[in-house]
């Protein structure tokens, strides 16, 4: 995949300027202790202090895409919210130069009573349009939003994606400079989704400014021109798409060593893919039977088989040996087992298979297919095997399943089997048609009409 160039050297002007921001929240055990230190009762602190955010400083940049990624609770919807104005600061200050328009979380700034044109009016007032605008502009915002006479019921009776069918239909065709997303088109269906990220290319073709929150790693690849990292309320990185993506596949399974809570020992590229490397190859507490070493596992995977033989550890590694959920379309990949007999099993065959999330099985392979593996094992044998690959599938999510069987005077036998075991996100910034891309090399040259012609 190609690297996205960063875009700051090039833009000077900053459309948002974050410095040093804080943000503290009183924790408290009981309600009452809250109302308590509120009337100055006792003297003793009942409340904990909690750092939403500490100390992030980030500048962005007029016509750029920025994302914002890392786990729930690190800070992404915080800041935002700070930006937008809905929160304020404890500490440091933020400046904002241009209109914005927030999509953030659903139901903010609508009204549950009205409507759906009458919170396009509402909305639109709040932005500080007049009516007149407003009327010039509802066409296109219905259009966009293509809930039909829905439009004419109290927005209280609204499904989640009609509702922010509307919300976004407002939010991007009210002509902001600035464009704020938090999550909220992950609600809709695919094809509003496909609607909304053509509207983000148009944006950045206008020269807009977008900032968007997302779990959605492929499309934080494809779209954004930067990306900032928080975990834990601080800023742990900024850069390009593929290195904070990388960095962040490492946070997911606490194989990153934080940097010191100084917004001052920001990484770079280099300097978070170097740390990431360093604290994977540093680890060796990883657990086989509790975490599997850095995948997404499924605590309630389906399991079953003879016990003959079981499988006791399982992951997935990038093109870089390193532990991962996360894979980069077209790059190789491994996939791991770890299995323990307890039988004598005369020729046993390892398998894998990939699953989309609507159960359907999209491609997968095992070791008697690959003839790879035909021998005999005892009781007390530890195998570990490994299936690498180049990653085809498109984008997205999938689920992996994993067994151990064979064949015992010629009955089929299943000593263990592992169904939807980990989920794997692929990240992709090329989607073909399909469930896997066929890399297709393509040609285009001018027909040369008379060459042949007799």
């Amino acid at each position: 995949m190609e690297e996205k160039q960063i875009r700051t050297q090039e833009i000077e002007i900053p459309a948002i300027e974050v410095k040093n921001v804080v943000k503290i929240y009183k924790l408290y055990d009981k309600p009452k202790d809250r109302m308590k230190e509120a009337l100055g009762f006792g003297r003793k602190q009942t409340h904990k202090l909690h750092y939403a955010l500490n100390g992030v400083s980030m500048n962005i940049y007029r016509g750029e895409t920025v994302g914002i990624i890392g786990t729930n609770g690190s800070g992404k919807s915080t800041i935002l919210k700070i930006i937008t104005g809905v929160l304020h600061p404890t500490s440091g200050e933020v400046h904002v130069d241009g209109r914005i328009s927030a999509l953030l979380e659903l139901g903010a700034g609508f009204n549950q009573e009205y409507n759906g044109i009458e919170n396009v009016y509402l909305n639109g007032t709040m932005m500080g349009f007049s009516e007149k605008e407003i009327d010039k502009k509802l066409p296109e915002i219905l259009e966009f939003a293509d809930i039909g006479d829905y439009v004419y019921q109290p927005v209280k009776t609204y499904s989640s994606g009609m509702f922010v069918r509307l919300a976004f239909a407002v939010a991007i065709n009210i002509e902001p400079e600035i464009l704020i997303v938090d999550e909220a088109l992950s609600v809709g269906d695919v094809f509003f989704q496909a609607k909304c990220y053509h509207k983000f290319e148009e944006f950045k073709k206008l020269g807009k400014t977008i900032v968007f929150v997302s779990h959605d790693l492929s499309s934080i690849s494809k779209y954004c021109d930067r990306v900032f990292l928080l975990n834990k309320g601080t800023l742990l990185g900024e850069g390009t798409p593929k290195a904070m993506i990388d960095a962040y596949k490492r946070v997911l399974v606490g194989q990153y060593d934080l940097p010191a809570q100084n917004p001052n020992d920001l990484l770079n590229d280099s300097e978070v893919l170097k740390a990431a490397a360093d604290s994977v190859s540093g680890r060796s507490d990883i657990s086989a039977e509790s975490g599997q070493g850095g995948s997404e596992v499924n605590p309630k995977a389906l399991e079953y088989g003879t016990g003959q033989a079981r499988i006791s550890e399982y992951y997935v590694t990038d093109d870089r040996g390193i532990r991962t959920a996360a894979v980069i379309k077209g790059s190789e990949f491994t996939l791991h087992l770890k299995i323990k007999f307890h039988d004598h099993i005369p020729a046993p065959i390892f398998a894998f298979s990939f699953k989309n999330v609507m159960g359907t099985e999209i491609t997968g392979t095992n070791t008697m297919i690959e003839k790879a593996f035909l021998e005999s094992v005892k009781p007390g044998d530890e195998k570990e095997v490994t299936f690498t690959q180049k990653m085809s599938l498109q984008g997205g999510e999938y689920l992996l399943s994993f067994g151990v069987t064979g064949y015992q005077n010629d009955t089929f036998e299943v000593y263990h089997r592992l169904y939807d075991a980990l989920n794997i996100t692929v990240i992709s910034d090329k989607n073909t048609v399909g469930f896997y891309d066929m890399d297709s090399r393509v040609t285009v040259s001018d027909v040369r009409h008379g060459e042949n012609e007799t």
